[in-house]
């Protein structure tokens, strides 16, 4: 490269058309190559940034011996489970995230889940349908109680929203500690099964990490209240699956509100389409009106941090597996 030459940046889009918007002033000051998976291999050569827009691709692990001059991957969503495979873990190439597009949105939909639930709503869509008219009484949340697994950004996000509606939260975290400042107390996610009888709703707001997955399993779902409800707004990889289809259909729990399962999309015949209790959506829970405008200004503004040489937000611990924060503030 010669001393005139423009930093190179490289961005992965699923597809020609899947550009992400706002670039122009990051185009002025560098080499931005665009390119899908198939062409990753030649665009990632000499560039020293890559924004993977696919943020679920494992294109990179497959081209990593033609990342010669790579130092920064942005990934533009929140977990980073898809990318850390060892040489990437093992390299100086820093990583950052989304943290802080999708707290919000993700605790909203966190809350419709528990409202929708509760109320009775899907229940009464139903009878719609059918043109019944049958009425029933429905629960409150006020006074009722909610675990939230993951004591990150979203997970306190999460704690903060479902508190300003009056219900009781406590946290699950890497460690237990008391009097933090969203969460009350926090127990240790590793002793989940001895923590989660307290809780009304459970609600997992974890990054995937080897720690995280397979954390709900079968000793957990049984040790849940009859009447508890699950929701996942994390990875699908933190649930047992079969665990919490004989947890569902044995009576173990009431209710599920996955937005996340292990593989994407969830197939057609999969038995969590048609479980009792059971609500599926599609990996939209953090996907709020604006959120890919607001994705690629947060590239954006990190991308001109780069360009000047300062330090860069959302620097991710590839070992841990999301972005280190203060003793108030853990991830797991």
């Amino acid at each position: 490269m010669t001393l005139d030459a423009k930093p190179v940046i490289t961005v992965l889009c699923a597809h020609a058309d899947d550009r992400p918007p706002h670039l122009t002033p990051v185009e002025a000051r560098a080499e931005v190559r665009y390119t899908d998976a198939a062409g990753l291999a030649d665009a990632v050569q000499g560039a020293g940034a890559l924004l993977l827009w696919d943020f679920f691709s494992t294109a990179v692990e497959d081209v990593w011996s033609q990342a010669d001059a790579l130092r920064w991957i942005h990934v533009a969503a929140a977990g980073v489970d898809k990318l850390l495979f060892d040489d990437l873990v093992e390299s100086d190439v820093l990583l950052t995230n989304a943290r802080g597009v999708f707290d919000r949105p993700i605790a909203e939909f966190a809350l419709a889940s528990i409202l929708a639930q509760v109320k009775g709503l899907y229940e009464s869509h139903d009878l719609q349908r059918e043109r019944r008219w049958r009425h029933r009484e429905t629960a409150t949340i006020n006074g009722t109680n909610a675990l939230v697994v993951g004591t990150g950004a979203i997970g306190r996000e999460t704690a903060r929203l479902l508190t300003a509606v009056g219900m009781n939260v406590r946290g699950a975290g890497r460690t237990a500690r008391s009097g933090d400042r969203d969460f009350g107390d926090v127990v240790a996610s590793d002793e989940l099964a001895a923590h989660v009888g307290w809780a009304d709703h459970v609600v997992l707001a974890t990054p995937l990490t080897d720690q995280t997955r397979g954390l709900v399993d079968g000793s957990v779902l049984a040790a849940m209240k009859p009447s508890a409800h699950l929701i996942n707004i994390a990875r699908g990889g933190v649930v047992d699956e079969p665990a919490l289809i004989r947890a569902l259909t044995g009576g173990e729990i009431a209710a599920a509100s996955l937005d996340v399962f292990a593989t994407e999309p969830l197939p057609a015949d999969h038995p969590l389409w048609s479980l009792s209790g059971m609500v599926v959506t599609p990996h939209m829970a953090g996907d709020a009106a604006g959120w890919l405008d607001t994705l690629a200004q947060q590239f954006v503004d990190n991308a001109m941090r780069w360009l000047d040489g300062k330090q860069l937000f959302n620097v991710v611990d590839p070992r841990l597996g999301f972005v280190p924060a203060g003793p108030q503030e853990e991830a797991t």
